[in-house]
C-alpha cells in the first residue's frame, strides 16, 4: 500500500496539550500555503508518485481552509479505486456545504476532533467547541451521505471524573459512530499543559478509564483493532493500518513526514519557510534518516504488538519472558496482548525487545 498525508497547520486556537506544527496566528498565509501545497503535489506526480490507497488530511484544522482549495489538492493526487480519503474536522467548522465540497472531491471519511462531551473537561483541555456542535456535525455528516466517520476522544484531563468519562462515551455512542479513537492524555514538552504540573494526567486514573471505554465500545459493536482504536467491521482506518504495517507514504505540507522502504524524511516546520522554498522551486525536505534492518524489525514489533493481530513470533528476537504471563497470549503464530497487556503495552514491548 501507498498513502499520502496532507498537513494543514492552521487553527483557530491551539489546544493546551497540542505539540503538533500548528499555529493560530498565521491565517493570512492560508491561500499562499494551499497554492504551495498544490505545487508540491504536482511536482510529486511528475516525479512518479504511485497511485494512492489512502489519503489523510490532518493538522491543525483542515476545515478552516477554503474547502474548494483543499478539494483541488485532493483531486490533483491520483488515487486507486476504493481508496480511503479522510479529512479531520473541528465540530465548530462542519457544515453541509463544506462536507458537500469534500464529498464531491472524493473524500469518503470524516474524523471529528471531539475529545470530550463535558464542557468543563473541554475547557480543561483548552478546547473551544461545545458538545452540541458535535451533535450538529454528525447530523451534517449523515445528511451529506458519508457512511464512515470517526470520533476522537481523550481521557485523563484534569478535573475529569469517571462519571464524566462515562458520559462522554455514552453520548458519543448515542450518535452511532462506526469508529471511535480514545487516547490517554499525554504531556508533550513545550505545551501549556507541560508548563502546569497541577493539570498532569494521573496514570491510575487513566488505567481505570481505559477498561471502561473498551467494555462500552465492545458492547456497542465497535471492536478493538489497535490499542486506542475501535470500529465496526469494515470501518477500520486503512490509513492507520498503513502506518502500523510500515508501508510507504508521502507527506505534503510543512512538517509532514514521509517513509519509503526504510528511509524517513520530513519537511521544514514553518509554513513561511515551506511557502518560500516551494516558490523558489527548491526541496522542502528538512532532514532524513535511514533505518537499519535491525531498527526496522524493532519498530515492526513496536507497531504490531499494538494491533489485534499481534506480532509474528518469528519477529521476536528471543523467547517470551515469564514475567509477561497474563499480559500476552500466543494465538497461532502470533503474540497478542491481553486486555491487561494493553495497559502496559510499552513495558511489554521493552521486555520483548
Amino acid at each position: 500500500m501507498f498513502g499520502a498525508y496532507i498537513h494543514i497547520p492552521f487553527c483557530s486556537k491551539r489546544c493546551d496539550y497540542c505539540a503538533f506544527a500548528t499555529w493560530d496566528n498565521k491565517g493570512d498565509l492560508r491561500d499562499a500555503y494551499m497554492e504551495a501545497l498544490l505545487r508540491e503535489v504536482e511536482v510529486a506526480n511528475a516525479e512518479g508518485l504511485p497511485l494512492l490507497d489512502t489519503i489523510f488530511v490532518g493538522g491543525g484544522t483542515p476545515s478552516l481552509v477554503p474547502p474548494e482549495l483543499l478539494a483541488k489538492v485532493i483531486q490533483t493526487l491520483r488515487i486507486n479505486n476504493n481508496a480511503e480519503v479522510t479529512v479531520e474536522c473541528n465540530p465548530d467548522n462542519v457544515t453541509e456545504e463544506l462536507l458537500t465540497v469534500y464529498k464531491e472531491a472524493g473524500v469518503n471519511r470524516i474524523s471529528l476532533g471531539v475529545q470530550s462531551m463535558v464542557p468543563h473537561v473541554l475547557q480543561s483541555l483548552g478546547r473551544e467547541h461545545q458538545p452540541e456542535n458535535v451533535v450538529r456535525a454528525v447530523e451534517a455528516i449523515r445528511a451529506v451521505g458519508f457512511t464512515s466517520f470517526n470520533m476522537d476522544l481523550i481521557y485523563g484531563a484534569h478535573g475529569e471524573s469517571v462519571d464524566d468519562w462515562v458520559h462522554t462515551v455514552e453520548t458519543a455512542l448515542a450518535l452511532k459512530p462506526p469508529h471511535i479513537s480514545a487516547y490517554g492524555l499525554t504531556v508533550e514538552p513545550g505545551t501549556p499543559l507541560a508548563d502546569d504540573a497541577s493539570r498532569y494526567p494521573d496514570d491510575d486514573d487513566q488505567a481505570d478509564k481505559y477498561p471502561i471505554v473498551d467494555e462500552m465500545l465492545e458492547r456497542a459493536g465497535l471492536h478493538n483493532y489497535e490499542i486506542s482504536n475501535w470500529a465496526m467491521t469494515g470501518h477500520e482506518s486503512a490509513h492507520n493500518r498503513l502506518y502500523w504495517a510500515q508501508s510507504n507514504y508521502r507527506g505534503f505540507g510543512c512538517a509532514a513526514h514521509s517513509h519509503e522502504n526504510g528511509r524517513r524524511w520530513w519537511n521544514v516546520r514553518t509554513p513561511e519557510r515551506y511557502i518560500e522554498l516551494v516558490r523558489e522551486g527548491k526541496s522542502v525536505e528538512n532532514a532524513s534518516e535511514t533505518l537499519s534492518e535491525v531498527q526496522m524489525k524493532e519498530e515492526r514489533v513496536q507497531l504490531a504488538i499494538r494491533r489485534r493481530e499481534g506480532v509474528a513470533l518469528s519477529d521476536l528476537p528471543h523467547e517470551i519472558p515469564d514475567e509477561l504471563t497474563g499480559l500476552v497470549n500466543v494465538v497461532g503464530e502470533n503474540l497478542v496482548l491481553t486486555k491487561e497487556g494493553r495497559l502496559l503495552a510499552n513495558e511489554v514491548t521493552i521486555r520483548l525487545l
